[in-house]
């Protein structure tokens, strides 16, 4: 069971490890890096010390999202004047724009401690109860991917969440009866990206559901200045502007991509990162002006190309790209329709006149109806 607390703990020595990447058969060309820059799922180099090191710790530093601190610095401050804990917490939305860190400002505004786990690491009725049991009062417990909970897992917290009791049961058959834990008063902060995945009992024992939006160019330009300041790295307001206009609206990936620019301007010392750096590296790593990968572009390539701007079937776009329908569905798709360069249709996927200006090729005339 994988779980993270606040309190510090001994570091054991570390055995020898493998290398972190190794090519594979068919990997795609160089400048696609394998570390998946643009995928705002946590890398394994993001999830060390350092990385913990760049999150904010109050919410003075944290940039973006102010309509959600406004109502979290509501809830805690009236928490704090009754002394009460911090009702439970629901934060949804897209992979890399904060949940984690919402969850330890929290703690640290409440003056209280944390703990992180997932809900894949809870699969024993045990593992929920071992952490429930040793929560001091007014401590956080952070679940991420809460919509992952396994049935029995949930049923556990219910009463847990509503009357902060522990109901086990003990003995079996004829003889088997109920026993009643008390637990400290805690506060439950479950982060989703799918939140109608969520059961409704379990979603209605929120007292705060909150979604967290994509952030601006603006705020992400923000949030690289602040890290590459904690990362003493030196780069001008036109250099961070360069990187968050391709990070996709995910500060997770604004900073991969700062620490990979950084790399480059290292190696070919190129002093400061501004705006001819920033793109020079990023270009390397075949990040354009809008945040598409080697990927995106052949997706819309394929479609533009092979299939006249489609409409094209899903299958037959992942026979063509070689990747499978799932990847493309949930990685993909989603951000190019975003920024309207696809378009999903009854008959299959449609690239816009966006797209078509955007790889170089001129729009066509007339678009097909999307109704018919």
């Amino acid at each position: 069971m994988a779980i993270i607390s606040s309190k510090k703990q001994p570091q054991p020595s570390e055995p020898d490890k493998e290398p972190r990447h190794r090519k594979k058969p068919g990997q795609k060309p160089s400048g696609e890096s394998g570390e998946k820059l643009l995928q705002p799922q946590a890398a394994t180099d993001e999830q060390d010390n350092k990385e913990e090191g760049i999150r904010p710790h109050q919410f003075a530093d944290y940039i973006g999202q102010k309509d959600l601190k406004d109502v979290l610095d509501i809830a805690i401050k009236a928490a704090k004047s009754r002394g009460e804990v911090l009702d439970h917490l629901l934060l949804y939305g897209p992979p890399g724009l904060g949940k984690t860190t919402m969850a330890m400002i929290l703690a640290s505004e409440m003056g209280v401690n944390y703990k992180i786990t997932s809900a894949p690491a809870l699969e024993r009725p045990r593992d929920i109860m071992g952490l429930l049991v040793n929560l001091k009062p007014g401590d956080i417990i952070f679940i991420d991917e809460i919509h992952r909970l396994s049935r029995m897992t949930e049923e556990i917290l219910y009463p847990a969440m509503e009357d902060y009791r522990l109901d086990i049961t003990v003995g079996k058959g004829s003889s088997a009866r109920t026993r009643s834990i008390p637990l400290s008063k805690f506060t439950l902060v479950g982060a989703t990206t799918r939140v109608g995945a969520l059961t409704s009992p379990l979603r209605d024992r929120f007292g705060l559901i909150q979604k967290l939006r994509f952030y601006e160019v603006e705020e992400l330009c923000e949030i690289v200045l602040r890290t590459a300041k904690l990362l003493k790295t030196d780069v001008t307001k036109d250099g961070a502007t360069e990187i968050a206009r391709r990070a996709r609206g995910t500060p997770r990936i604004a900073n991969r991509l700062l620490k990979r620019v950084r790399d480059y301007a290292e190696v070919k010392s190129c002093g400061e990162i501004n705006e001819s750096v920033a793109a020079e590296a990023l270009q390397l790593f075949q990040v354009d002006p809008c945040g598409l990968d080697w990927t995106d572009r052949t997706m819309l390539s394929v479609i533009v190309e092979q299939f006249n701007g489609g409409p094209v079937g899903l299958d037959t776009v992942a026979a063509a790209t070689g990747e499978d329908t799932q990847t493309i569905e949930e990685v993909y798709e989603p951000y190019l329709m975003q920024i309207g360069y696809l378009q999903r249709t009854p008959r299959g996927r449609v690239a816009t006149p966006a797209a078509y200006k955007h790889l170089g090729f001129k729009p066509p005339s007339e678009q097909l109806s999307l109704l018919s």
